[in-house]
């Protein structure tokens, strides 16, 4: 039963606030709207305009925002912050942008290819180059020809000596730059991959938004949301290094190279086993997995979380004098459900 203090149309415009699912770590899409005094205003489709600072957009601090995130064209960002109380959220373009260049450029030198970059500083020993926005060095000794300031802005042919992005280490070489390359054979590999396909990977890199999979010299997004259809805090968590796995590859971005894959599809869908034990009207005793500043999410069937908003927690806690938290189990009163949508609204029992 509803609380007296809220009609059905007002519970229900509470609920509608909350009833998308992004988070932090999410790695999602976003249209680029406009720009204000703190950086590109970008519509993710939550139910305010998220916000991209300077600092998460530009890769060189010299860079125009304007020039990196261009008005009506769509991103990929990293959500790095909840959202606040006015209901927005912070995100990355530059994190995005600089995992894939690391992997990018891991993928190079494990295929022994040659790369470009520019010249942006001589410095003593050697000089700095610009590859893909990531800042490597050339030592003196790496050099074809000798170093001087006209350098500066200077494309050249290099190939990676040593790479470690834990460490921020990238060192290159002008010197040992020659002829040889994979690309005709990952392109091969590319046309043999489809949509919905499942394949045996192996875990080369953990980040805090994912893991990238080897799936036989290509190597796949494994995105946080796609892990486990349960909450995943990391996916260091779930995943481990070398680790081998079945994933179902889930996007192909062919002009790219990238391929965007799923674990959690390979699971049986929680919401289609809900249908036959999950009833409008019903009590359930649910686990609180996580509390947010606008509710409870609990687990009113295994793999299955439904929002319990603040108000009706706090109801809850003030008549029974307690404070509840991730763990704890809670009866709740399931309002609505739909399956399709994989939403359910909860309340307290009267």
């Amino acid at each position: 039963m509803l609380s007296s203090e809220l009609s059905n149309a007002e519970y229900e415009q509470l609920l509608a606030q909350y009833e998308y699912c992004f988070k932090k770590g999410d790695l999602i899409k976003g249209l680029v709207i406009g720009y204000d005094s703190e950086g590109a205003v970008v519509d993710i489709g939550a139910k305010t305009a998220a916000i991209c600072p300077d600092r998460e957009a530009k890769l060189n601090r010299e860079d125009n925002i304007q020039d990196i995130l261009k008005k009506s064209e769509t991103y990929e960002f990293l959500i790095i912050t909840d959202e606040d109380e006015n209901g927005r959220f912070t995100i990355s373009y530059k994190r995005v942008a600089n995992a894939y260049s690391w992997k990018q450029l891991e993928e190079i030198k494990a295929a022994d290819k040659i790369i470009e970059g520019t010249v942006v500083q001589v410095v003593k020993g050697g000089i700095l180059v610009d590859v893909m926005g990531i800042r490597g060095f050339v030592p003196v000794s790496h050099m074809r020809a000798r170093i001087s300031e006209e350098m500066t802005g200077q494309t050249i042919e290099l190939k990676i000596l040593n790479i470690d992005s834990s460490q921020n280490q990238f060192i290159l070489s002008n010197r040992k730059v020659h002829e040889d390359s994979l690309e005709d054979i990952k392109k091969d590999i590319f046309e043999k991959l489809e949509i919905g396909q499942v394949v045996r990977g192996e875990v080369v890199r953990i980040t805090d938004f994912g893991a990238f999979i080897d799936i036989g010299g290509v190597d796949g997004l494994l995105p946080l949301s796609q892990i486990s259809w349960k909450w995943v805090e990391h996916p260091g968590d779930v995943l481990k290094p070398d680790e081998k796995i079945n994933v179902e590859i889930i996007s192909i971005d062919y002009d790219k190279q990238r391929v965007s894959l799923s674990l959690k599809s390979l699971e049986p869908d929680p919401w289609i086993e809900a249908k036959g034990s999950i009833q409008e009207g019903a009590v359930v005793s649910g686990k609180i997995v996580r509390i947010k500043h606008f509710g409870a999410f609990v687990e009113v069937c295994p793999s299955v979380e439904a929002l319990l908003p603040n108000d009706e927690l706090a109801k809850y806690q003030n008549k029974n004098e307690t404070i509840l938290g991730a763990g704890d189990f809670i009866d709740v009163v399931i309002l609505k459900f739909n399956p399709d949508d994989k939403r359910i609204s909860l309340g307290i029992r009267e």
